[in-house]
């Protein structure tokens, strides 16, 4: 089983490029579970249509410990498998606590037995890693951790702090860095300055999404880029990310 989790500032297209990847996964019949970890719920949205699911902590909020699989994970129509964790009651509680706690009662109730994913995604939200964000990196759950970053400075002061965590937490056998992607925002000496956060930390650029409005009329259609625009040059660009990933974390 190939795991992997993608870091990376807020609103930075971190989940956007998760289902995309998941879909073009799915595509080479690989059985994906992806697993949102953020607060907002929304990492999963483009792969059931906006359509709304349960988060496992909303689940045990309101059921206890009587939850099951089935409260809790939903399958779309193309075999990907989506989950939530959800966040805390606003102003209550703290998120990170909660990814804990998610991430735990899915491994309790043995889903990655149960569903036998081929991939495992976690989408993680990277302004902060500290506690339950760092939950994904460690020991058990992924192997790799991919940073999306653009060339805008706060996006790239974020990935250089994933970075730093990744290095820190390695020591204890937690997830190694396995790359930069960088998804474009078009600013000034873009490529340049993100070469310059990629030598610092000794790793590589290995997938460029373009700025395209392609993007932004999926999102539009809550669909991942290859069922909206089917002929966008986007779709060879996830297609090639996916498989480096793939590569990446030792998968044929």
């Amino acid at each position: 089983m190939i795991k992997f989790a993608v870091y990376g500032k807020g609103g930075i297209g971190k989940s956007t490029i998760c289902c995309n990847i998941s879909a073009a996964l799915a595509k080479k019949d690989y059985k994906v579970m992806q697993i949102g970890c953020d607060p907002k719920a929304d990492s999963t949205a483009l792969l059931r249509n906006d359509k709304k699911i349960p988060t496992v902590l909303d689940s045990i909020r309101d059921k206890g410990n009587n939850i099951g699989l089935s409260d809790i994970v939903f399958e779309n129509e193309n075999g990907i498998v989506c989950v939530e964790a959800g966040g805390p009651v606003p102003g209550l509680g703290c998120a990170g606590r909660g990814i804990i706690n998610a991430l735990e009662k899915l491994e309790a109730l043995g889903a990655y037995d149960v569903y036998k994913p081929d991939v495992v995604i976690y989408d993680v939200l990277g302004d902060v890693v500290c506690g339950g964000f760092s939950m994904p990196m460690r020991k058990g759950f992924a192997d790799k951790v991919f940073v999306v970053t653009s060339g805008e400075k706060m996006s790239r002061y974020a990935a250089g702090n994933i970075c730093m965590a990744v290095e820190n937490f390695k020591g204890r056998g937690y997830a190694k860095l396995g790359g930069i992607i960088l998804n474009k925002r078009n600013v000034k000496n873009e490529d340049t300055l993100v070469q310059a956060l990629v030598d610092d930390f000794e790793t590589k650029v290995i997938g460029t999404i373009e700025r395209s409005e392609d993007i932004q009329i999926a999102e539009e259609k809550a669909a991942p880029v290859f069922e909206v625009c089917p002929e966008s040059e986007l779709v060879s660009r996830f297609e090639e990310l996916a498989e480096s990933i793939i590569s990446i974390c030792g998968g044929e």
